[in-house]
């Protein structure tokens, strides 16, 4: 009797150390589920803190026909570094590098017209004048010897500074900027056409009765490659978002930084910028092949690497083709071709300061 009584008691002791740990999991699991959650939409927060801990300041210039140029400067610790941001997107896009990066440069990083706190003046959204302005930002802000660097769209920009820009640009870093792509002959078969500007331009044209997030969601091209199933339903989550929060960016507790990312700044984006891609006026008639060929001065060209649809879209900025074609009408140019998303600096970090720091050492 005693040995089924201490059997007894053993089982249950059994039980409850199981237990225990069942609950000890399930703690882990919830916490764990918690902090994925948090991370999705506060993923921002650590990088911008970093940045004003790193000594960074927003400021504005105003140029003498009334355009405002807003930018963030960080401490003088050597040579002057430019960052011009990709479309959608704004200085702040940089918080994520500017702290390491500004350990050996004197960073600005501005809002391009169109995006942030800079001027929404439609007559300044194309490439020379966008361009021609920040060249003037660059003599009579920087005043000095200045490295340009800009992702996508912003690196078509650091394209124009880095031919146009005379004597005080002394290099660039172009992070994987859509050359040729973007151009007429070959535009109409880039994922940028197929889920941005197509879907903008529509947009535009529609009668609004849902916000931009939930109508990009229903109609954007990875969405229909990859989760077509899912899409109405994260759009609907997107219109009730901004139903509940009209101020604020649409963002997705459950969904990884890089899907939030792309809405992170669309309030402060003026849409009528992606309609001058959608209709090729954006490049002022300057052709890719020219612009590249003007910039003489030491460049590298990061390029995530490519891959197309199967009706032949192609899947990222530009074609390895098209980049190296680039690569090869610059005068002194490096290409470092990797596997990445579009936003290099964002999730391929360290390979984007180094590429910066190693354009120092060549000049």
């Amino acid at each position: 009797m005693e040995t089924v009584q201490k059997k007894s008691k053993k089982k249950r002791k059994i039980g409850k150390i199981i237990a225990l740990i069942i609950l000890g999991i399930v703690i882990i699991i919830a916490v764990l589920i918690s902090i994925y959650f948090y991370q999705c939409t506060h993923y921002w927060q650590a990088d911008m803190q970093r940045t004003l801990d790193a000594g960074f300041e927003e400021k504005k210039i105003t140029l003498s026909d009334g355009s405002v140029i807003n930018y963030a400067e960080g401490p003088d610790n050597g040579n002057a570094l430019l960052l011009i941001h990709g479309q959608t997107e704004a200085w702040e896009d940089y918080t994520r590098v500017l702290p390491a990066l500004s350990e050996n440069w004197h960073i600005y990083a501005v809002d391009c017209y169109g995006h942030g706190e800079s001027s929404h003046n439609e007559k300044k959204y194309y490439l020379k004048e966008n361009g021609d302005d920040l060249i003037w930002f660059v003599n009579n802000v920087i005043k000095e010897n200045t490295v340009v660097s800009g992702h996508s769209s912003g690196g078509l920009l650091a394209s124009y500074v880095a031919a146009y820009g005379g004597d005080k640009i002394i290099g660039a870093v172009l992070e994987d900027p859509p050359v040729f792509s973007t151009e007429k002959e070959y535009f109409e078969k880039s994922f940028a056409y197929h889920d941005t500007y197509k879907v903008m331009h529509k947009y535009l044209q529609s009668d609004k009765s849902e916000c931009w997030e939930s109508y990009y969601m229903r109609h954007c091209l990875w969405g229909q490659l990859y989760m077509a199933s899912s899409m109405d339903g994260l759009a609907n989550y997107a219109q009730q978002y901004h139903e509940q929060h009209p101020n604020e960016n649409v963002q997705y507790f459950f969904m990884p930084e890089s899907i939030n990312f792309m809405f992170m700044y669309i309030n402060e984006y003026d849409m009528q910028f992606g309609e001058h891609f959608y209709d090729y006026s954006w490049h002022s008639e300057i052709s890719h092949e020219k612009l590249m060929s003007d910039i003489k001065v030491p460049t590298i060209f990061l390029h995530a690497k490519d891959n197309y649809t199967d009706d032949g879209i192609l899947m990222a900025a530009s074609s390895d083709e098209q980049a190296r074609k680039a690569v090869s009408l610059i005068e002194n140019c490096e290409l470092i071709e990797l596997e990445s998303n579009h936003d290099i600096h964002r999730f391929n970090s360290k390979i984007f300061i180094d590429a910066i720091n190693q354009l120092s050492e060549k000049l």
